[in-house]
Parts: C-alpha cells; structure tokens; sequence
C-alpha cells in the first residue's frame, strides 16, 4: 500500500476530545435544534409527559424525543427504528441526548400520541421567521400535491373497483367449475388430484368474495363511497393521468424567500374548496393586514374567491378554460359584454340581452339574459343552436370580473406561484422518498408533515440567517 495515505491500526491507542461537545462544530445544524427545543414551552404546546408523573416510571422528557424526531427529518432519517440506531451510534444524536438511547416504540408512541403538539412547533417557528421579517412582500403562493399513503392501491376500494374485482372472480369461479366438470369426464388416476386442486382454487376464490362482500357493506356505509384497508384515512386520487392512494397536502409559501407559511393535510382529492381556507391560515401566520395569494386554475371556485375577498385577502386564479361553445368553434360567454350602467349584455353582433329573471342553482343566484332576435341574427350558427342564447351572471361577478382585471395587468403572477410553490414540493417527496407517509391516518400524516416542514423551514431559515444567526434569534 505504498504512496497511499495511510490510516492508523486499529489496536493504535489514541488520545480522543475529552467530550463529546469537541466533536460538534459551533456552527453544526444539531446546535440549532437544541437550541430551538429548549426556548418551547412544551406544556404550553400540549405535550404528554411534559409534566412528569409522582409515581412509576421516570419518564424521556419530550424535548429529549422532539430532538431526536427534529433531528432525523433534517437529516432525511424518519423511521422510528432508524433513529433508534443512530442514538446509540451518532456522535451528533449523543450530544443531543446526553447519551440517551430510546428504544424505537418510545420514539414511534411520542410521534402517535402527540401530533396536535408537533403541529403547534411548527407554527411557533413560522411565527418565529414572522418576527424576523422574513416575510416581507405580504404575497403568498397556494398549492396542493398528491402524498402516497402507506395503504397499496389493491387495498382501497371505490364502489366500480369493487364491482370489477367481483366480476372477475366469479367469471374466474365459473371457469374452473367447467375445468372440474371436464376433469370429472377424464380418467380417474388423472381426475381426482386434478379435480382436488381446481376444488383449492374455487375455495379460496369463494372466500374472497365473502372477503369483498363484507368490504361492500363497509362501502356502502362510508360517506364517501370508498374503504381503504391499511390506512383508513386515505383516499384515491388522480394526479396527472393516474391514481394513487395518498392524501392532499396544501400548502402557502412565501415568495420572498420560499418559507412554508401554512400547510394543511387533507384526504379529499380537489383542490377547490381550499383556498379561502389557505389564505386565512397564512394571513394568520404572518400576521399581516393585508395579503395576496396566487394559485392555479384548480382552485377557481366563485366561492372561495368571494370568500377571499370578503375578508380582504387579494386573490389571483386564472379562470379555467372550460368552455363547450368554444370547443364547438362558437362564441363563449367572454364574447359578451356586460354593462352594469343598463344591466345588460352586448352580443357580438351588437344586440343587446336584457335581464329576464333570476334563479338559485347550488346555493348561488344567477341572472338570466338573452335577446329576442336571435332568430334572424346572421351570426346565430357562431353563437347558439338554441332558440336563443342565453348567459348567466352571477350576483357577485363583479368580484371574478375585478381578478381577472388584476391578473391581465400582473401576467408575470403566474410565473412566480410557479417557482416559488412547485420547488418546496419537489424538495419534500425528494426527502421523504417513492413511499412518502410511514404513518397512518389523518392525525399522524399530519404530525409527520409538520416535521417535514419544519426541518424544510429550519433549513431554509439557516441558509439565510446561518446557523449562528439563528441561534441568536432563538435566544434573544
């Protein structure tokens, strides 16, 4: 091994640092995280155990397992077992323990049992990051992404899913049972252990079904119209042409420097109905008057956007372009113009569609226009196939009107929800690896989503601030 470097024997005795505290850099993350644990007021959080007990056991104090669970989302070491390992041989857990080694249920039972708590350090340290002024530009992007649960797709059920896998058994029963009929015909040294292993199958393809008709009934219960097995929380969703079983995680991120401001786990696969929702959650967090949020065609809803501006929250949601009038080469409802000084619509040959009446259509009030010479109209085969067209409006549309003013005099509001939401997203699903959730249920996803959060919060906040800096904000 000659002109190599060369290490030291292993039987060579060696001086090492007196304590573990020489090993661990002043500006290492692991600092940080004990830093930021001890400055919580964990019974204030809600922490079981913070509190100990007059009698049995003494118990790990919960900043001590919060360290440790801190610690292994930064390091991308989520698993209960994993971390109980790296406590017994990471010199960085060591010194973040004292040598405290606990057994992985411990580990795994403070994550079950204290998820509200976990959520509630999150958003201490965005309140933290609120109180450094790391959100200046009061504007927020609002995003949802499909998270794989723990549950595999053969083990969720929808009312067609069920109805198919029943068919293809009994058609599977039906075909050995006229294999054991031809089988009966045949010779009887070939016969019987034939017969004997297509009986095998038929039994067990019977049990399935009684396996599937208990799941239909269960079914049948479920609100929803859907049962998973594994995780009963968790939902098929489509993404992008497929389907997965997982849950929707939305999130509001700071486009000044790409901070998580508010997150919330859901099991229900649209994005429509959350982002008044989001929005009220991040004003909330950075404490600000006034906020701004951009989110994508998915979370157009009438609703939400008049929702968001009851409360005073600027909304920027471009309009789908969903139009079957356009798509069949006519004129869609944009081609109409309307004046508010007459209440009525402009159609392009320039006739005007006067107010006829006014309807309630799920929950909303609508008023109904359209003209009286459409017939003759020589623009009528580009306009409708009816007797007349007809065009809705909405008693709020003036709210939609206003956003989309706002959108086509701020064209640049799309680019920026796209690198600012998108990124935070790929980063997480990098980080939590193909299986995504090891926990199960809404509760403990989100317990587990709020550590990834903040271990993706903590790691940005360094990166700006350093570790150091940090530190000093923590303890100030």
């Amino acid at each position: 091994m000659k002109r190599f470097i060369q290490g030291e024997h292993r039987g060579q005795g060696t001086f090492l640092p007196e304590s573990l505290d020489d090993y661990v850099t002043d500006t290492n993350p692991v600092r940080v995280v004990d830093v930021f644990v001890d400055e919580l007021d964990l019974v204030k959080l809600g922490f079981e155990g913070a509190i100990p007990a007059d009698t049995g056991r003494p118990a790990y104090h919960p900043a001590i397992l919060l360290k440790i669970y801190i610690y292994g989302y930064l390091n991308r070491i989520p698993s209960s077992r994993r971390l109980e390992r790296e406590a017994q041989r990471n010199v960085e857990l060591m010194w973040l323990t004292g040598r405290l080694m606990p057994d992985f249920k411990t580990i795994a039972n403070f994550r079950k049992d204290n998820s509200k708590a976990i959520r509630g350090v999150c958003r201490q340290f965005v309140g933290l990051c609120q109180q450094l002024g790391l959100f200046g530009e009061n504007l927020v992007a609002i995003d949802g992404s499909k998270f794989k649960a723990v549950n595999n797709r053969d083990r969720n059920f929808t009312s067609a899913k069920l109805k198919r896998r029943m068919e293809e058994i009994e058609s599977s029963i039906n075909r050995y049972l006229t294999a054991l009929d031809e089988a009966d015909r045949q010779e009887p040294s070939i016969a019987q252990p034939k017969a004997g292993r297509l009986q095998e199958k038929i039994d067990k393809l019977k049990a399935q079904m009684k396996e599937l008709q208990v799941i239909e009934t269960q079914l049948n219960e479920s609100p929803d119209k859907q049962v998973s097995l594994t995780d009963p929380d968790a939902r098929s969703m489509m993404t992008r042409g497929t389907g997965i079983v997982g849950y929707n995680v939305q999130t509001a991120v700071d486009t000044q420097h790409h901070l998580i401001v508010a997150h919330e786990v859901t099991n229900v696969g649209s994005d429509r109905d959350q982002l008044s929702s989001m929005a009220k959650q991040a004003r909330e967090a950075m404490a600000s008057d006034t906020l701004s949020v951009v989110a994508d065609r998915g979370y157009f809803k009438s609703e939400q956007i008049l929702a968001c501006h009851d409360a005073g929250i600027t909304a920027y949601v471009p309009k789908p372009m969903t139009s079957g009038a356009k798509a069949d080469g006519r004129f869609n409802n944009d081609a109409f113009v309307y004046d508010a000084a007459k209440n009525v619509y402009i159609c392009p040959a320039g006739e005007a569609l006067i107010w006829r009446f006014s309807s309630i259509e799920k929950g909303l009030k609508l008023h109904r226009y359209w003209s009286s010479n459409c017939q003759g109209c020589v623009l009528k085969s580009k306009c409708t196939p009816s007797k007349q067209r007809r065009v809705r409006r909405w008693e709020h549309e003036v709210v939609l009107e206003e956003m989309q003013n706002r959108l086509s005099n701020a064209p640049e509001m799309m680019r920026i929800r796209k690198r600012t939401v998108e990124h935070p997203f790929g980063t997480l699903k990098q980080w939590m690896g193909a299986t995504h959730f090891l926990t199960r249920k809404l509760n403990g996803v989100s317990a587990e989503m709020s550590l990834n959060v903040l271990a993706y919060n903590l790691k940005r906040v360094m990166k700006i601030l350093g570790a150091n800096g940090l530190m000093k904000a923590l303890s100030a």
